[in-house]
């Protein structure tokens, strides 16, 4: 019987990038049984991570880039192994050596326009502020009560712009002293860093931190779960700690402490979609409901899989920015769940989930079935502020 050595060197850098957790996994298989790539297509977590147990991974193939990040499998798992940091782990090295599939050489792309413009989409930075242009939005001074944290998509994405637009709509109307930060604002970094590009994250990170430190940032506003998460969760790494609130969060607050009143009414039936950063990395879940609870007319349905269960869109991990083939788009199957509910409205917190809904509503011809929405956009519609 042929033994098969392993190759330290490579088993030692997927350790020191992070990854050294795999020898946990006893291969029970249930990280590939809720991996939502098994509903689209073959897809085996539990080989990913056999694999780098022994450095046998192959580091320029596609399954190391596949992981979405959802957090399902980790909730799951009965050895505690995190999976998510050992697929970061794997790009990692596959960045060092720059090696890309075709797929996901568009992520370079993106890494690029980070480095040069603070941004993943291209745009200069100095038009970050520009779909502030038509709205009385300040910049951000210290004695004012909090930051809105705008984000690259919301800046620079025409449909995203949208929900910014809303966003500064309803906290003007709730008389909130916010401003933001125009061009001194760079992304958060959350997805280039799960890509394996730790040191354009970090970059990135510590480019905000001065800047947040220097104008006396406290409180920030977010309306994207990947700047919650990454604010959250990975800054304080460089010791630093912000009080960071989601819009949904902080919609709840204004509402119950009287500062804006939902006066319309939306005639509507609208499902919710948890975002994976925002729910199971989070545990935020009640808050959205809680103000789509509060808006007269609409009746609120959820669909086959919701809050902890909740079905990933496919744009974590960076693969917003990779290619992936019509027939294994995750938001596709998220729409048809939709459908199934009977819901007008398919409604959700999150730039890349909407991102990549509105791109499936209109793959399967759903224009006139279902339409997306992001809850401040709705609220921006039904509220009234009180004196």
């Amino acid at each position: 019987m042929e033994t098969i050595a392993p190759f330290i060197e490579v088993v030692e850098e997927i350790k020191e990038a992070g990854g050294e957790i795999f020898r946990l996994c006893f291969q029970c298989g249930l990280c590939d049984v809720v991996c939502p790539w098994n509903r689209v297509r073959r897809f085996s977590m539990r080989k990913l991570i056999r694999e780098a147990a022994f450095g046998l991974t192959e580091i320029d193939g596609e399954d190391i880039w596949r992981c979405t990040t959802c957090g399902t499998c980790p909730t799951q798992c009965p050895r505690g192994v995190k999976q998510i940091d050992i697929a970061v782990a794997l790009r990692r090295v596959a960045t060092e050596y720059e090696v890309f599939p075709a797929s996901v050489k568009s992520a370079r792309t993106a890494r690029a326009s980070l480095i040069s413009e603070g941004n993943p989409l291209q745009g200069e930075r100095k038009n970050r502020a520009q779909w502030a242009k038509d709205l009385s939005v300040k910049p951000f001074t210290e004695d004012m009560e909090a930051l809105y944290f705008v984000g690259c998509y919301l800046s620079y994405d025409p449909r995203m712009r949208k929900v910014a637009v809303a966003t500064a709509s309803i906290l003007e109307k709730a008389g909130v002293a916010f401003g933001i930060l125009g061009d001194r604002e760079s992304c958060c970094g959350e997805s280039i860093r799960k890509t394996g590009s730790e040191a354009v994250f970090k970059t990135l990170a510590r480019e905000n931190i001065k800047t947040f430190v220097e104008m006396g940032v406290k409180k920030i506003i977010v309306s994207s779960p990947h700047c919650y998460h990454t604010f959250k969760n990975e800054y304080p790494e460089f010791m630093v700690h912000f009080e960071v609130v989601h819009i949904n969060q902080y919609l709840v607050e204004l509402i119950d402490e009287g500062r804006l009143t939902l006066t319309g009414e939306f005639s509507e039936k609208v499902t919710y979609h948890d975002p994976c950063y925002l729910g199971r990395h989070n545990g935020i879940y009640d808050e959205p409901r809680s103000v789509l609870s509060r808006v007269a007319g609409l009746e609120l349905v959820e669909m086959e899989n919701y809050k902890k269960n909740s079905l990933c869109c496919g744009g974590g991990g960076g693969r917003i920015w990779m290619d992936t083939p019509k027939e294994e788009r995750f938001s596709d199957l998220r729409l048809k769940q939709a459908r199934a509910t009977g819901a007008a409205v398919l409604a959700t917190s999150c730039p890349y989930c909407i991102t990549n809904f509105e791109e499936s509503r209109l793959n399967l011809e759903y224009e006139d079935i279902i339409e997306i929405k992001d809850i401040t956009e709705i609220v921006c519609d039904m509220l009234e502020a009180t004196k």
